[in-house]
């Protein structure tokens, strides 16, 4: 019998939700058009969406006419980017994910204690520029276990890891443990640092993943922890498993000789695009759909203190 197992928790995270609302809400108090620095989160259909509703979208603040109402993306942004915001005296908004705020913060303590900060994430990543930009003269991005042979430190006994909200759990703690081999006095951060949404959906994916003969993780390309759900799903037990922004990029010969399909989707994700895939598949035979829940997620958090009033 076909079957789609359906990961619970998916989709939207807190701290997509409250970035995605401070955007729409910003657009109703202030009127079009509304600036934002990036995508206000890694998924095309959320930026075109918004961008219908009179977002303009820029890579850097330079590019937004002095005086305009701007929000910073769920990422968070380098104090240099603040600075350069108030050169133009721009109306800011600050969206950045309260979970991504607290690694921010840990960096600033650990350089303030003389530390240099290894922090485990992807070169490039905005999440990734935001946090190093609060001790640049400070942090190492360390990009994977792989990287961790390289790796030259000032003092081998102040050094502390950090990393990126969005990355495998698993790779991560394997990262740590190098790093742990070649400094053993590494300090940790106060707490995890990878987000809760991220483990969430990653055991969601992995407790289904044995079961399935194909994973779809809807999710976009640039989307760090859809990604990651793709390699969690593999290292699961999947027999395959693809990242498929929608419906429409779902190949039908991939479901041949398929009996079990497991769906989830990355944290920036809206419900609508993974009931369209059910959908899909239901039209090819997957019509029953089970849940496989192993979360109940409750969190939520206020808006930016700009949008409070």
């Amino acid at each position: 019998m076909k079957q789609v197992l359906l990961a619970s928790p998916r989709g939207y995270c807190a701290g997509v939700d409250r970035a995605v609302r401070a955007v729409e809400a910003a657009l109703q108090r202030h009127g079009a058009p509304v600036y934002v620095r990036k995508q206000i989160v890694h998924n095309t259909h959320v930026v075109r969406r918004l961008e219908r509703l009179g977002a303009v979208f820029v890579d850097e603040v330079s590019e937004v006419p002095p005086g305009s109402v701007t929000v910073f993306s769920a990422h968070g942004v380098a104090p240099a980017v603040h600075e350069a915001a108030a050169g133009r005296s721009l109306r800011t908004i600050d969206a950045t994910c309260p979970l991504v705020t607290k690694v921010h913060r840990e960096a600033v303590r650990a350089a303030a204690r003389g530390d240099q900060i290894l922090l485990i994430g992807h070169h490039g990543h905005e999440e990734v520029e935001g946090t190093s930009g609060e001790a640049p003269a400070d942090t190492i991005v360390v990009d994977g276990p792989d990287a961790v042979a390289g790796l030259e430190v000032r003092d081998p006994a102040k050094v502390t890891w950090l990393s990126q909200t969005t990355l495998s759990v698993a790779e991560t703690e394997q990262t740590v443990r190098r790093l742990r081999e070649r400094f053993p006095l590494l300090s940790d951060p106060p707490s995890d640092d990878i987000c809760y949404a991220t483990q969430n959906r990653q055991e969601a994916v992995a407790e289904l993943a044995a079961e399935s003969g194909l994973v779809l993780v809807v999710g976009s390309a640039n989307s760090s922890n859809s990604v990651r759900l793709v390699e969690v799903a593999l290292d699961g037990g999947a027999s395959a498993a693809y990242l498929v922004e929608d419906a429409a990029a779902v190949d039908p010969a991939w479901l041949d000789g398929v009996t079990t399909v497991g769906v989830t989707s990355g944290a920036s994700v809206p419900e609508d695009l993974v009931e369209q895939v059910l959908e899909l598949l239901a039209g090819h035979g997957f019509g029953d759909v089970r849940e496989v829940r192993t979360a109940e997620e409750k969190l939520s958090f206020a808006p930016p203190r700009e949008l409070r009033s």
